[in-house]
């Protein structure tokens, strides 16, 4: 008998030990969640900083490089927000006519640029309505982010 408490004694303490490591990898694991949430939000923070910023410089000089470079970024912002999860929010609408329209905010995005590149066209445009269309597509890009 006393050979098999002996050997009871040695077996618990193991299985307390194996335990504590299972609480302690969860944490651990949830802690490297946490800091790739935190990285993938400055990130897209960093984007939306350099959109801004490059918004600014097509109202001031008008340049198609500019308007350019602009649409890589969008598109750069877009995919890095898809790839961190992000889903894309879809709403259905009721035409005139009864028609069901399925309306997606990448799309209302993709008009957006269309329309910036018709007013930048457009000479007789004023930077302030260059920026309104500009500002619009942030704010499609910043509901696409939260």
């Amino acid at each position: 008998m006393k050979i098999n408490q002996d050997v009871k004694s040695t077996i618990e303490p193991n299985k307390i030990q194996t335990q504590g490591r299972k609480g302690s990898q969860v944490s651990f694991q949830q802690a490297v969640n946490q800091e790739k949430g935190k990285l993938r939000e400055s990130q897209l923070q960093q984007l939306m900083k350099n959109l801004t910023d490059q918004g600014e410089k097509i109202a001031r000089f008008r340049s198609f490089e500019d308007l350019a470079k602009y649409k890589r970024m969008v598109r750069q912002f877009i995919d890095e927000a898809v790839q961190n999860g992000l889903t894309l929010e879809q709403s259905r609408n009721w035409s005139m006519n009864g028609n069901q329209q399925k309306l997606t905010l990448i799309k209302q995005i993709d008009d957006n640029l269309i329309q910036l590149t018709e007013d930048l066209l457009n000479e007789q445009k004023s930077s302030i309505e260059i920026l309104d269309v500009i500002g619009e597509i942030k704010g499609l890009l910043l509901n696409l982010q939260a």
